[in-house]
Formats: C-alpha cells, sequence, structure tokens
C-alpha cells in the first residue's frame, strides 16, 4: 500500500473512530496489555493455567526450526524491528501479540513481487523440539499489486509458541494463506494472523487445528480501500483434554468491501472444548458492505464443550447485507437412520456423516495436497477413538 492510501486510510478511521469490545485498540506498548486475569471478556473462555507462564513475556532465545519451499520470485529474509513497521506491520492488539513482537527480535519478510503469478504454493514449515522452549515468533507477509500466491504455514512438534503474523495483500492481489496446527499433544500455541486488504483484493485465509494441549488463534481482517473480499475459513477436530480456540475480527474500514466467514468443528473425549469468537464491525465509512459468519459444530460423544459466540457491530444502515449463523449439534438422526436402513454398520455411518460435515469446507481449501492431507487427518481423528460411547 502506497503512503498515500495508507494516510487516507488512516484519516477514515480517524474521522470513524469505533472500538470493538472484542478487539482492544492495537498497540506495542506492553502496559496497554496487562496480564489477564481471566474476567475479561476477550480471556474468559481461555484456561490462562495450562497457557504455562507465556503471558508472563519471558525473553528467550529458543527458535523453531524452519523449512522452506520457496518457488522463483518468492523470497524471506530477515528484517529489522523498525523496518518491519515501515511496511506497515499491524500492531499487536493483545498481550501474547504483544510480547511477540516485543521478544522476536528480528521479524521475517515474505516478500511477493507485484504482478508475480506462482504456480506452486510457498511452504513454511515450522517445528519445535520440546515443551520446555518459549518461543516468539513474526512475520510479515506481503503480496505486491496485482500478484497471486498460495502460502501454507505448519506447525508440528512441541514447544510454548506465541507469534505476531501481518499479511498485506496489495491492491488488485489474490492470495491464499493457511495456516496448519499440528502439534504434539503437549504444545501451547498463541497466534494472531492480522491481514490487511487493498483495494479490488482477495484474500482467502484459513486456519486448521488438529494438535496441541492448548490452542488459540486469531484472524483479524481490515481493508486498505474499496473493493477488497475476505474470505475466512477454519476446521478443528479437538479430542479428550484439548483447548482450541478461534477468535475472528472482520473490521470492514472500507465501502464495498466483503468478508465470509466458515468455521467448522468437531469434538470427542472427556474434556474437549472448543471456542469460536466471531465479530464483524461495519464502520460508519464502510457502506455497501457484504458479511456473513457462520460456526457449525459437531459434538460426537459425552463431555464436550463447544462454545459459540457470533457478533455483529453495526454503525451505518447502508450495507448490501450482514447476518451470522451458529449451530451445536450431536450426530443428525436421520442421516444415521437413513444409512442404517442400507445395511451400512454404526460405525461406518458415522464416519460418513462427519466426512460429510467437513467435506464442503474442506473443497474451498483451495490446495489439492493439503486438502488430500485433511481428508486423512479427519479419518485419523476419528481413529483415536472408536465411538464406543458415542451420543445415540
Amino acid at each position: 500500500m502506497t503512503d498515500a492510501a495508507r494516510e487516507s486510510v488512516e484519516s477514515a478511521l480517524e474521522l470513524d473512530r469505533v472500538e470493538s469490545h472484542l478487539n482492544p485498540p492495537a498497540s506495542y506498548a506492553l502496559g496497554d496489555h496487562p496480564i489477564p486475569t481471566g474476567r475479561e471478556e476477550i480471556w474468559r473462555f481461555t484456561p490462562l493455567k495450562r497457557l504455562r507462564g507465556i503471558l508472563e513475556g519471558e525473553a528467550s532465545t529458543d527458535r523453531l526450526t524452519w523449512e522452506t519451499s520457496l518457488p522463483e520470485g518468492a523470497t524471506l529474509t530477515e528484517i529489522g524491528v523498525d523496518e518491519a513497521r515501515e511496511l506497515g506491520e499491524l500492531a499487536p492488539n493483545d498481550r501474547p501479540s504483544a510480547l511477540a513482537a516485543a521478544n522476536a527480535g528480528q521479524s521475517l519478510l515474505l516478500d511477493i513481487p507485484a504482478e508475480a503469478e506462482l504456480s506452486e504454493p510457498i511452504v513454511l514449515r515450522l517445528h519445535g523440539e520440546s515443551i520446555d522452549d518459549l518461543v516468539w515468533g513474526r512475520l510479515v507477509v506481503r503480496a505486491g499489486r496485482f500478484s497471486k500466491a498460495t502460502v501454507v504455514i505448519t506447525h508440528t512438534g512441541s514447544a510454548r509458541y506465541s507469534a505476531i503474523t501481518t499479511v498485506l495483500v496489495g491492491d488488485g492481489a489474490d492470495l491464499n494463506v493457511l495456516t496448519l496446527q499440528d502439534w504434539d499433544d503437549d504444545a501451547v500455541h498463541l497466534g494472531r494472523d492480522a491481514i490487511r486488504v487493498g483495494r479490488d483484493a482477495r484474500v482467502k485465509h484459513t486456519s486448521i487445528s488438529f494438535g496441541g494441549d492448548l490452542v488459540r488463534m486469531h484472524a483479524n481482517v481490515e481493508y486498505a480501500g474499496p473493493g477488497g473480499d475476505a474470505e475466512l475459513l477454519g476446521l478443528y477436530f479437538a479430542d479428550e483434554g484439548q483447548h482450541l480456540e478461534h477468535r475472528l475480527f472482520a473490521d470492514h474500514t472500507a465501502p464495498k468491501t466483503k468478508s465470509h466467514v466458515v468455521y467448522k468443528g468437531a469434538l470427542q473425549g472427556e474434556g474437549a472444548h472448543t471456542v469460536w469468537i466471531g465479530n464483524v464491525l461495519i464502520r460508519k465509512v464502510a457502506e455497501g458492505i457484504e458479511t456473513y459468519e457462520e460456526n457449525r459444530n459437531l459434538v460426537l460423544s459425552d463431555g464436550c464443550q463447544a462454545d459459540s459466540v457470533p457478533n455483529l457491530e453495526i454503525e451505518t444502515g447502508e450495507i448490501e447485507g450482514a447476518g451470522h449463523a451458529s449451530a451445536t449439534a450431536r450426530f443428525d438422526d436421520e442421516q444415521l437412520f437413513y444409512l442404517r436402513s442400507r445395511g451400512v454398520s454404526e460405525k461406518e455411518a458415522r464416519r460418513l456423516v462427519v466426512h460429510g460435515f467437513f467435506n464442503d469446507l474442506i473443497r474451498k481449501v483451495g490446495i489439492p495436497s493439503v486438502e488430500e492431507q485433511l481428508l486423512a487427518t479427519v479419518e485419523a481423528e476419528l481413529a483415536k477413538n472408536v465411538l464406543k460411547d458415542a451420543i445415540s
């Protein structure tokens, strides 16, 4: 985004200063993000004791192992803190991301040149070695004007990891970003992906969480000009004792913009807990926008808890459309009866229902190799629990 465009957006926001009750003001100052007590609205669903000291903010030299697959044209370089801010890094708006910005030291810049069209995905594989490691991450992804690319970021192994990521989508660009949290059972991951969408640009952001003891992911999107289109997708599968939390914020800061959110999750096993918080803020300047947010949860066994809270904050009535939907339910008895009546075993019938529940979302990912992996992972998750005590 040019300096002139950035100044135009910032000037408009100054005239339309609205703060969301679910999205605190951005600031690099740690004093603006005190250690939570758990009574705060944005922290009340998170089991703070299971964060294992991340919020205390201890400095650390621990690192994750990085492996990269960079198609020709894309570059990954280390840049300084000041340069990251000059590029337009979106400031942190919670304590974990503020700590990551303060403690990560250098930032990484993934750069996609203007007008480049990358036929192969950019893949960043991050791996942790031990839950004893406290790791801070900082990444800026810049997609130049009229570029087209796919970025896949995977997390495996074990660590206590907190990261701040900024995604800058240039005017007219088309960017597909996917993050996969497939940690070992003891890992803790706090992540924030903040996205700025340029004029007439399009971004698809997909967040997928399977592994880890506690995973808490943010996806925030705002707009640098009219015509921007953001699709935010998510898929999660929580097993016994896991806490998987996803928080979404679409801040319509320009007119004629779009956001479409679809997250789906499944739960099985005692103590499995998922949290989905969706929020859309439609500012006074954001006339003619379209937005919709949807969350669906499928409960596979007793002892699970799914919290789902969609929100809309609307400051103008001059919009094309806005809505939300949320549902949490067990298996559809009619679907099971239909399959059982045709000779399908109960176990196989339940497996087919779960695959059907996720299938339409998986097809939207748009990365064939990842789609195949997701189908296999869903199958592996189901195999962990033979559903003997499934809800009938």
